[in-house]
């Protein structure tokens, strides 16, 4: 296990947002006996008539034009309104119970979305009514900006505000777990086949060009991911500001070492060449987003004239959804084409074996019921990551100048019984 750069030593203070009778030591909270666990995702309509008011929701308080809407309506309507994101969470669902069940945990698994029935709210009042008191949640984002980490911790936060819950149920998060080995060997095998067949088209590796792709994001939410000490310490050592892509933020860099160790650890990858593209962005053109787009680059690899065939994985995402179905597998297949390369796209870890165990493993790392927990395993120098976030980790302000409520955070307000005692508090890293 690589041993974590990020985390300070902790003291005991006053109760803060990480729940009753915890301790926070290096980063890592205390066991304790949760008894049910949430699988929070995005969410997705499951037909026709739900594409646009799931887009509202999605764009709820950004002013985005109902003209707008419509045209990103077009990618769903092509897949029959349908996005796989929340079939892919019933079976991971159903994995992961499977998963518990077999190591003899008492946990059931409940399901709730961002955007989209089954909604947190209602999947809260369901776990509070069937009897359960400590919840630790589990989300299918696994690197650390706004909309991967934070966003969720206020989705609980305001779940637990608007169902009357907060100081009766108790939820944290597990960490974020972008270079869990669990996470990590899920894209292995993909690569491992995507390159075979790639350097097969291509006539050698030196032909093959590996994109790993992930969502992009506003250049000011990358400046806030993370706890500050952590991304100043990367804008130090680059000498260089978030924008195109650099590694100067904590949402690239983990995504740059996680593609390091895939591509060391594939045989197959020797003597390939690879980059970190991204996909997706929204809003206005006059808002920088990270860079660059994974069209842009294939159009870079062709005027350099050595590229004949690309490997594209999904580094950023956790399952398929329409980000994936139709960003890469039509937009970028269709640029692929176009200039004459081969194109294949890997699989997203969905309920891959080793994304699985891993999973269970994280919420064993936090159960008191475990006698034997799994270690806090990590194959990158940025992580294990915190169990507990820092104060205004990934944060931000809403248009209106106000932030939003959160759980599972040293400054949070949120998510712990009433019943808690001081608890510790760490310090800033």
């Amino acid at each position: 296990m690589t041993e974590p750069t990020h985390t300070g030593k902790a003291d005991v203070g006053p109760a803060s947002g990480v729940g009753a009778d915890t301790q926070v030591q290096d980063g890592v909270m205390s066991p304790k006996r949760y008894d049910a666990v949430l699988l929070a995702s995005f969410g997705g309509p499951e037909g026709q008539d739900d594409v646009i008011p799931f887009l509202r929701n999605v764009t709820s308080g950004r002013g985005i034009p109902e003209e707008r809407l419509e045209e990103v309506a077009t990618h769903y309507r092509a897949n029959g309104g349908v996005s796989p994101i929340n079939q892919q969470n019933r079976e991971l669902r159903a994995a992961l119970q499977d998963e518990i069940t077999a190591r003899d945990l008492d946990l059931p698994v409940y399901w709730g979305n961002r955007n989209w029935d089954p909604y947190v709210p209602d999947a809260l009042q369901q776990i509070y009514d069937d009897g359960h008191r400590r919840v630790l949640a589990v989300s299918t984002s696994a690197y650390s900006c706004y909309s991967s980490c934070r966003q969720y911790r206020e989705d609980f936060g305001l779940a637990l505000l608007k169902t009357g819950l907060n100081g009766k149920l108790e939820v944290d998060k597990i960490r974020q777990y972008f270079d869990h080995p669990g996470f990590v060997n899920s894209f292995a095998d993909g690569l491992r086949d995507g390159l075979t067949e790639m350097t097969d088209a291509a006539g050698g590796p030196s032909g093959v060009h590996v994109l790993f792709a992930t969502h992009s994001i506003p250049t000011t939410d990358a400046a806030a991911a993370g706890p500050r000490p952590v991304a100043e310490s990367l804008r130090e050592q680059t000498g260089a500001e978030p924008g195109e892509l650099n590694g100067a933020d904590v949402y690239s860099a983990q995504h740059l070492a996680v593609a390091e160790v895939l591509m060391a650890m594939v045989p197959e990858a020797a003597g390939v060449d690879w980059s970190l593209v991204y996909q997706s962005r929204s809003g206005p053109p006059s808002v920088p987003w990270l860079e660059p787009d994974i069209s842009d680059a294939m159009e870079e690899l062709a005027e350099a004239g050595e590229t004949k065939a690309v490997v594209v994985v999904p580094l950023g995402f956790v399952s398929d959804h329409m980000e994936v179905v139709w960003d890469l597998d039509t937009e970028a297949k269709e640029t692929a084409e176009e200039l004459g390369f081969s194109f294949v796209r890997t699989p997203t870890p969905g309920t891959h074996r080793q994304f699985v165990t891993g999973l269970v493993d994280m919420i064993s790392e936090r159960l008191e019921q475990v006698e034997d927990r799994p270690e806090r395993a990590g194959v990158t120098s940025m992580g294990p990551w915190f169990d507990v976030c820092r104060p205004n980790c990934c944060s931000k302000t809403m248009l209106d100048g106000s932030t939003k409520p959160t759980i599972a955070a040293e400054d949070a307000q949120l998510g712990f019984s009433g019943e808690g005692r001081p608890v510790a508090s760490a310090e800033s890293a």
